[in-house]
């Protein structure tokens, strides 16, 4: 038997005033007219009714009802009462149970969103912990790609001195006089020597354009980040506060159509997306900024490499031809020397046949006096005795002695000739080589004495790192 259908009712009290809304909710009988009421019973809905006339002689002479009106009348008003009673009790029952499901309701409700609340809030610190760790990697990789890239903007700018010291060596060696202005392997190394500086500097521009790149994508990457950590932790201060928020918060009030209101800007799906895509850029960035940094390192110790080899192999190309140019220059001093030697050997040999062709004189004087005197002989004693062949034989030998010494004397002549252009053709060689020596060990050697790079910079440019 359910709880309203029981024969026996007991009003009592209701634990639960009436209040002006439950007052709403009742029916308020405004027709209290019996007959209106009568349902069945009655035969008319005007049963009972007086007529529309009034006759005061009726009213003490008949009954305006009758008996049975009467009882049928109470009969009315108490089952109505029955029936209004029960309604009313029911609907007290119902009120009461909506009272207690609403109120579980908006419990469990309230604690539902507490705890979406908190959870929300995890998920924003953890988010926002993400990205504050990625912002802090982010940051210090931007100070080392900095530190790398200033690095190698010093070698850049340190490898202008060891440019301007091979030109330098190419415009001294220029000044080279005579056969020692030679395409040498000391000017094929300088040449290349330059060629490889110049590239090399095309390089660090390379990489140092790429750094300047990597550097706006990185703090942009981190700008993102910084942005969404901001906005994550406006987020989660306001959730949170959101979170402690009770009935007996103060603060809270009656905003009318704030219900309505939807102001969002994406769904969770979109939300951990976006954060998800940030720390992805940022990965990224870094990642490439890593690479870039091994790259700029590479470049920096290839080009050390190869401007510290290349710089050995022009100072051994200087030292080999130094040491070429000292030994020609000896020798040519020995040959100056033993040419000059027999230029006073030739000297000497040339006095003396001068002395020889002047001692010849005195003979063919007396040979041809005798000869003339003795052709003042006279008759029969002009006789072509072998007296008068040996004065001719003696003048013949005589003139041709002095044909040959003058002979000899034309070629000592013509050799000493010889001797002076080959000793002043030595002297000009000597004084080419020692200039060719003064430009190399002096000027260029000079300037190279020690690798041109700042000791500033670091060891990377002080030796050759492989």
């Amino acid at each position: 038997m359910a709880y309203y259908d029981s024969p026996a009712i007991v009003r009592t009290r209701s634990a639960t005033p009436m209040t002006p809304e439950m007052s709403k909710i009742l029916p308020y009988v405004t027709d209290k007219t019996v007959s209106r009421h009568l349902g069945s019973y009655g035969k008319s809905m005007d049963l009972g009714h007086a007529r529309s006339y009034f006759n005061p002689a009726m009213r003490t002479v008949y009954s305006r009802y009758s008996p049975n009106d009467w009882s049928l009348s109470n009969s009315m008003n108490f089952s109505l009462s029955d029936k209004e009673r029960s309604f009313a009790e029911r609907l007290r029952a119902d009120a009461w149970r909506a009272v207690k499901e609403t109120d579980a309701r908006t419990r469990n409700r309230q604690n539902d969103v507490t705890k979406r609340l908190g959870e929300r809030v995890y998920d924003i610190s953890f988010w926002k912990s993400e990205l504050n760790n990625e912002v802090n990697a982010m940051a210090t990789e931007i100070e080392n790609l900095k530190e790398y890239k200033q690095t190698c903007e010093k070698a850049l700018a340190d490898t202008a001195n060891p440019l301007h010291i091979a030109e330098e060596c190419l415009m001294n060696r220029e000044k080279r006089q005579g056969i020692d202005l030679v395409n040498d392997d000391v000017e094929k190394s300088l040449i290349k020597e330059v060629d490889i500086i110049k590239r090399c500097q095309a390089k660090m521009k390379k990489v140092l354009d790429k750094a300047y790149v990597q550097l706006k994508m990185d703090r942009a990457a981190q700008h993102a980040l910084e942005i969404d950590a901001k906005d994550k932790h406006h987020a989660q201060g306001l959730d949170d506060r959101m979170q402690q928020l009770r009935n007996g918060s103060a603060g809270v009030g009656y905003i009318p159509g704030i219900e309505s209101i939807d102001n969002t800007m994406s769904i969770p799906e979109s939300w951990a997306r976006y954060t998800q895509e940030n720390i992805a850029r940022s990965q990224k960035e870094r990642a490439a900024s890593e690479r870039l940094r091994g790259e700029i390192d590479s470049t920096l110790r290839h080009c050390a490499n190869e401007m510290w080899n290349n710089f050995n192999s022009v100072n051994n190309s200087f030292n080999t031809r130094i040491r070429e140019t000292t030994d020609a220059r000896n020798k040519l001093q020995a040959h100056l020397q033993k040419t000059m030697q027999e230029i006073f050997d030739m000297e000497r040999n040339i006095n003396l046949l001068r002395k020889a062709i002047l001692d010849k004189e005195l003979p063919m004087k007396v040979a041809q006096t005798r000869l003339d005197e003795r052709t003042r002989r006279i008759n029969v004693e002009l006789c072509h005795d072998p007296v008068m062949k040996s004065l001719q034989r003696e003048v013949a030998e005589i003139r041709e002695s002095v044909r040959i010494l003058k002979d000899r004397l034309k070629s000592s002549e013509l050799s000493l000739a010889r001797l002076m252009k080959t000793k002043a053709t030595l002297e000009h060689d000597i004084s080419v080589k020692d200039n060719s020596l003064r430009i190399d060990s002096s000027f260029c050697m000079g300037m190279r004495k020690g690798f041109p790079m700042d000791p500033k910079v670091g060891p990377i440019f002080q030796m050759p790192i492989c």
